[in-house]
């Protein structure tokens, strides 16, 4: 009943931001924009904290079905109910919002053509030199410049035609002579090139090979007899995951390369697809959506003297019981944002910045309640759903319905650069002033 009633609410929240986008006349990354805003609504610190305190202050909120319901027993379900609301919009939030509603500027074709047509193309075509002429006129060019220089200096050229160098040219480091040079040569200075050269070290002596004409001579490496090979490196823990990762990999390379071909365009598309939309976020809800379905995991990390739950288990936890008061600092930090001056200002958020502002406000904080209340008090007194008698329940979607745009969206669009002025403005007025 809960993933229903999420998608109930995310698609009139979607409905709602689709009109007011059409009325503006928005583009389609501002029209992105106020989606985002409309959509992805605070599930974490302002609805817990109202869930915890209202739990205790209104009387009437104890379910009858369950008995001896109490005060906490009515916060736990509350926070239950959030935690499941959470989990959904985090998914959609990290998913389709950070790849497509808030995604960076690059990713729009008009802003790309805005670009091309401003002059700034790729830098690997700016990078390669430019020529004014064409091909013919270069060619042109450089034969009537040779031309007029064979005209110019036709005896020079004659003499060098005529000029016969005596010999190869010498090169550095090589010991050649000219054949003249060899006539007036010695026998002892002969006898003295082909003698064996006694070179020394410290402790070894060799003779050295003679320099031949057309060849360089080089000795080896000599180590010393004394000197001990190093022992191969120790295995550590890095080298057999490496190993372990190398070996995984040639095992589904070779598995891989059975299939066929229609198999693999498959799965290499699926491959594709989960690397584009996988982040950081995504994973750490895979890895808790799997300690909490499998029962030994369970066991492992949340039974009462293990090694895991005194050790990880109880440290997640107490960071946990301070989570509603760091995401209030985190609060703070962003609307702090909206009275620090910008170092860069996008123009196109100087022009349309207080129409998204109030597109933005009229998704999210207006027309989602006035649609989404009668349906729910419509739900809720003729459909047979029995979490519906829940009065915690229907406080919670109250709550969700009216609450501020997430906190996470002032983060991506940070990380995607994606109108952080309006953003915290939006972050200001929803939270201070809504």
């Amino acid at each position: 009943m809960i993933p229903g009633i999420f998608v109930v609410m995310t698609l009139v929240s979607w409905g709602c931001a689709f009109g007011i986008t059409k009325l503006f006349r928005f583009n389609r990354r501002a029209s992105n924009f106020v989606t985002a805003m409309a959509v992805f609504g605070n599930s974490n610190s302002l609805p817990i904290s109202l869930v915890i305190s209202l739990a205790k202050t209104i009387k009437g909120l104890h379910w009858d079905r369950i008995p001896g319901d109490n005060d906490e027993e009515v916060a736990a379900r509350g926070i239950l109910y959030l935690l499941i609301f959470q989990q959904l919009g985090q998914f959609v939030r990290w998913t389709w919002g950070f790849n497509y509603l808030l995604a960076p500027k690059d990713q729009y074709e008009e802003y790309r053509q805005e670009r091309i047509e401003e002059g700034q193309a790729d830098p690997a075509s700016e990078s390669q030199p430019q020529f004014t002429g064409s091909d013919e006129t270069v060619g042109t060019s450089s034969h009537n410049s040779q031309g007029s220089q064979s005209s110019s200096s036709g005896d020079d050229v004659d003499d060098l035609a005529a000029y016969d160098p005596a010999g190869k040219t010498p090169v550095v480091g090589m010991s050649r002579t000219s054949p003249a040079d060899s006539e007036d040569d010695s026998d002892d200075d002969d006898a003295t090139k082909r003698k064996n050269v006694t070179v020394s070290t410290d402790n070894i002596h060799f003779p050295a090979l003679p320099r031949s004409i057309d060849e360089i001579s080089s000795f080896p490496s000599i180590h010393s007899p004394d000197e001990i090979d190093p022992p191969p490196p120790k295995e550590t823990p890095k080298s057999r995951i490496r190993k372990c990762k190398a070996a995984v990999t040639r095992i589904a390379k070779a598995w891989y390369g059975k299939l066929p071909p229609c198999v693999r365009t498959v799965l290499a598309k699926a491959y594709d697809f989960f690397n584009h939309i996988m982040n950081p976020p995504l994973w750490a809800m895979v890895v808790a959506i799997t300690i909490a379905s499998v029962p030994v995991l369970q066991r492992l990390f949340f039974e009462d003297g293990s090694f895991v739950k005194n050790s990880f288990s109880d440290a997640v936890e107490s960071m946990g019981g301070v989570a509603v008061p760091l995401i209030l600092v985190v609060l703070g930090a962003n609307l702090a944002r909206n009275t620090a001056a910008s170092e860069s200002v996008d123009p196109e958020e100087t022009l349309i910045g207080t129409k998204l502002l109030v597109a933005s406000l009229l998704c999210r904080m207006l027309l989602p309640g006035i649609v989404m209340a009668p349906l729910l008090a419509l739900f809720a007194k003729f459909a047979p759903i029995s979490i519906l008698d829940d009065p915690i329940f229907i406080i919670v979607c109250f709550l969700l319905m009216g609450a501020p745009s997430a906190l996470q969206l002032a983060q991506i669009c940070q990380l995607n650069s994606v109108y952080e002025t309006v953003m915290a403005k939006v972050l200001f007025h929803s939270y201070v002033i809504w």
